[in-house]
């Protein structure tokens, strides 16, 4: 599998990790579309240094619904996501790059970006006399897990001039479970700063019941993997229920992600689920369109 000792050894390098990523006792031979992709990551991460440098990327608005009874037009949030505008590409979507970002730690100056631009917006929003909720950001592990993170958002917060209120950030189940009682110290100076705090995707992750109510939580966000197959499908009827009756219980928001039947939206109504985010109340806009978007609704 090599022409020189080198290419032997950098091939036999490439089947080691692939043999890796299958998990322990495991091995491969080297095949010819190993090099392929580690080139192709290699390119990648080369043409994601240049979007963080030449700051290629943008951020696109989701707006987030109240499912009371009577209140289905109140907007209580919305949740920024970012977007790779790359000039060969086009716009490239997150599940494209942000994996390789994370593992390359190109995701901390990204994240820096997302929180920076996301803040901006929300005063900007505030000044114009919106009122569209908190702006929630998603953040990585190796964000959270980062020296000085917490110092990092509330010097974002001071810079753009935005108060803690208008930002909720989105956190993992993994992450709230590694290290409890750092990351329970962490929460609770973002909240001294009035900074909100989400449990993103849950139910696919690991969470400790016995350590989640001791953690300072604002809301938790049904997976959209459980919504997607609801009212049919029983396993997901019964874990997203459970969810919001979770949720309820520790008095704790409860939103479901990725609503885009009226039947879905009219079952989580029904479980007394708090939130709705997705294509049937709104789809992912540009800034300018969403506060576009804002000034109609305004109108």
């Amino acid at each position: 599998h090599g022409q020189t000792p080198a290419e032997l050894i950098k091939h036999a390098d490439l089947a080691m990790y692939e043999a890796k990523s299958q998990g322990r006792a495991a091995w491969r031979f080297f095949e010819p579309r190993m090099a392929a992709a580690a080139y192709a990551a290699l390119e990648m991460e080369s043409r994601l240094a240049r979007a963080v440098r030449d700051g290629e990327f943008v951020l696109h608005f989701q707006p987030q619904f109240a499912l009371a009874a009577g209140a289905e037009a109140t907007l209580v949030g919305v949740e920024a996501l970012i977007r790779w505008q790359d000039p060969e590409r086009g716009l490239v979507l997150p599940d494209a790059f942000i994996p390789l970002a994370e593992e390359r730690r190109l995701i901390l100056p990204i994240g820096r970006w997302v929180l920076a631009e996301a803040l901006r917006c929300a005063v900007r929003w505030r000044d114009a006399g919106f009122a569209p909720g908190p702006v929630a950001v998603n953040v990585s592990t190796q964000e959270f897990q980062s020296p000085g993170f917490v110092e990092g958002v509330a010097q974002a917060l001071r810079d753009s001039g935005a108060r803690g209120d208008m930002l909720e950030l989105e956190l993992t189940e993994r992450m709230l479970m590694e290290d409890v009682a750092t990351v329970r110290a962490a929460l609770l100076r973002l909240r001294a700063a009035g900074v909100r705090i989400a449990v993103d995707d849950f139910g696919t992750g690991y969470t400790s019941l016995a350590h989640l109510k001791h953690l300072p939580v604002d809301r938790l966000k049904i997976d959209r993997s459980f919504i997607a197959d609801v009212p049919g499908d029983a396993g997901s009827v019964a874990i997203a229920g459970a969810i919001v009756n979770l949720g309820q219980r520790l008095h704790l928001q409860v939103l479901a992600e990725g609503v885009e039947t009226e039947a879905q939206r009219a079952w989580v109504a029904a479980q007394g689920c708090d939130a709705q985010q997705g294509f049937l109340a709104g789809a992912p806009l540009p800034a300018a369109a969403f506060e576009a978007w804002l000034r109609a609704r305004r109108g």
